[in-house]
């Protein structure tokens, strides 16, 4: 198992987005980038949260919101796994929303960044 430090070091209590998105989204790069694979599982709850300094509730919301993306599974007994059909769209995902994100602070729009990705290929 990989320590909880190495996937989550630290939260930007600069970062606009509710901590949940931002647990979520340290969650989906570790994933993305290979930290954890199909099927490990991840740290308890409890123990994201205390190497966070947040609720447990928190990490939980987290954890709902990658098992709704079908990138996490839940098991009675056995806690949170990585799901068996997780790859690294995951990362993927996520640095396009957040691309997204800083496209709208810049004034662009959608078709702007469609255009400029069309001009990248």
């Amino acid at each position: 198992m990989v320590p909880a430090a190495i996937i989550l070091p630290h939260l930007d209590p600069n970062d606009a987005r509710p901590l949940h998105e931002q647990v979520a989204s340290a969650i989906r790069r570790a994933i993305g980038e290979g930290s954890y694979m199909q099927g490990d599982r991840l740290p308890s709850a409890r123990d994201l949260a205390d190497t966070l300094g947040i609720n447990a509730n928190t990490v939980l919301r987290a954890l709902r919101v990658l098992r709704d993306e079908r990138l996490l599974e839940f098991r009675r007994g056995r806690g949170v796994s990585v799901a068996r059909h997780a790859d690294g769209r995951a990362l993927l995902r996520e640095r396009a929303r957040e691309f997204l994100k800083e496209s709208q602070r810049y004034g662009y729009g959608l078709e702007d960044v469609i255009a400029l990705l069309r001009e990248l290929a």
